[in-house]
């Protein structure tokens, strides 16, 4: 940690023409340092080493070719005037020949290291984007994993009186954002609430969004006794500021003033935006627990989740309602990957002809997929096509990942693609806002969407 901050203090990110003045500014201090400390000879022409050349070495690497060459040009240019004669009598330093060598091994050098600093920054951010996108995911599979163990508690301790309810609540939940679209902001939220007060006990609450950083005051869908929102109340500011569950006995509260509310839950996507908050106003006094509360956290971000990717996947889920969500936001999420950073990634179409292990066939190969690997199955008439989305995926991997499926199909069925009738075609993804890819590769299998 402490390396990171010396590092921090020592080499500033700076960027665009902040890199510029910042290094016009150096070289101007590393010149006049030179001239005042030696005179005679402010370049250390002299010294058997090219000094000179240690600050624009490191600048190149820091900023890259064109910056290094500007503090090259400074080079030349404190030459011109102390060597060359262009302070004429009150220079220091006699005229001396324009020392070529000198000059043109420093520039081969910087152009050297200039070029390799270009090149690891470019990797640098496709690496960044890579693991900005990876970190998304991760996010998502957390909270689900740690939904799915708080849920199948719940269902052993419900199974005498509630044995098939929160299942198919749960299942109910996953489609909430695409079922209903009452509300622009968050989507289903009446649903969500509802599931919500059934599974958490809530009496009276209410579910408010985010619009342009503010929180609107009127609620998206509201449970119980309605009641007004009052925006200064400590346990919801609380919970705005910290991103985070604030409840009654929340510690940091205790002095404050007493709050109208009893839990206050933040609904925080992956992304970590706050799309909106729940307020719950009434709730019985011994569903007031933390594992209950820690349920009725995960379930915001699930639905939060939701709620604020439909809004940017709604480009393909409006032309292709039958998408799948998770496949649709997966598109999308890839798309500006590949924008941004030129990140590569390739969506494969596997056709199964109609026959006695078409199903058969079909569900072997999406077991086998990859858990980056999103896949999405359509029925067009008698075939059935599988397309699977494949992050991070160029040519190679796609060819590793073909031999890979037919040698499992060899081992289990004894088949090839060619003898178990499997066509297959692949698409890379486009660009952010552009689904003719997509669009292309459903044309080309003949898909009814």
């Amino acid at each position: 940690m402490k390396s990171e901050s010396y590092g921090r203090l020592l080499a500033p990110a700076v960027t665009g023409f902040g890199s510029v003045v910042e290094s016009v500014i150096v070289m101007l201090i590393a010149l006049a340092a030179g001239f005042i400390f030696k005179p005679e000879d402010p370049l250390f022409l002299n010294d058997g080493f090219p000094y000179a050349w240690i600050l624009p070495i490191v600048i190149a690497l820091r900023y890259g070719t064109l910056v290094g060459i500007l503090s090259a040009m400074l080079i030349v240019a404190d030459w011109l005037l102390f060597y060359g004669g262009a302070l004429g009598q009150t220079s220091a330093v006699a005229a001396h020949e324009f020392p070529r060598a000198f000059f043109l091994g420093g520039l081969l050098l910087i152009f050297i290291v200039g070029q390799f600093g270009d090149i690891w920054a470019g990797r640098m951010a496709r690496a960044h984007a890579v693991n900005g996108y990876l970190s998304d995911r991760l996010s998502t599979l957390t909270k689900n994993h740690f939904l799915l163990k708080i849920s199948h508690e719940r269902l052993e301790n419900d199974l005498l009186t509630k044995p098939t309810t929160l299942r198919s609540a749960l299942l109910q939940l996953r489609q909430i954002t695409l079922s209903e679209r009452d509300t622009e902001l968050l989507p289903g939220a009446a649903q969500f609430l509802q599931f919500a007060a059934h599974a958490c006990q809530l009496e009276s609450a209410g579910l408010y969004a985010f619009r342009d950083g503010q929180l609107v005051p009127h609620a998206a869908a509201a449970i119980g006794v309605p009641f007004d929102l009052i925006a200064s109340d400590p346990l919801l500011t609380t919970c705005l500021e910290k991103k985070t569950l604030t409840h009654l006995q929340t510690s940091s509260l205790r002095d404050a003033r007493p709050s109208e509310y009893v839990v206050c839950v933040p609904l925080v996507s992956g992304a970590d935006d706050v799309v909106g908050v729940l307020v719950v106003k009434h709730m019985p006094f011994l569903s007031l627990t933390e594992e209950n509360l820690q349920f009725l956290l995960v379930l915001a971000g699930y639905y939060a989740d939701g709620a604020r990717p439909l809004q940017v996947a709604d480009l393909i889920l409006s032309e292709m309602p039958n998408c799948p969500q998770d496949f649709a936001l997966d598109y999308i999420r890839l798309a500006r990957l590949e924008q941004e950073a030129g990140v590569a990634s390739t969506i494969v179409a596997l056709t199964f002809s109609p026959g006695d292990l078409q199903e058969t066939l079909c569900s072997h190969l999406r077991r086998t997929l990859r858990a980056l690997d999103v896949s999405w199955r359509i029925e067009s008439g008698d075939n059935i096509s599988l397309l699977v989305l494949m992050p991070l995926t160029g040519e190679d991997a796609l060819s590793g990942y073909l031999l890979r499926a037919e040698r499992s199909l060899q081992e289990q069925f004894g088949l090839d693609f060619a003898h178990a009738h499997i066509a297959f075609q692949s698409v890379r993804v486009g660009s952010q806002t552009d689904t003719a890819a997509l669009k292309h590769l459903l044309n080309r299998i003949h898909a009814d969407i």
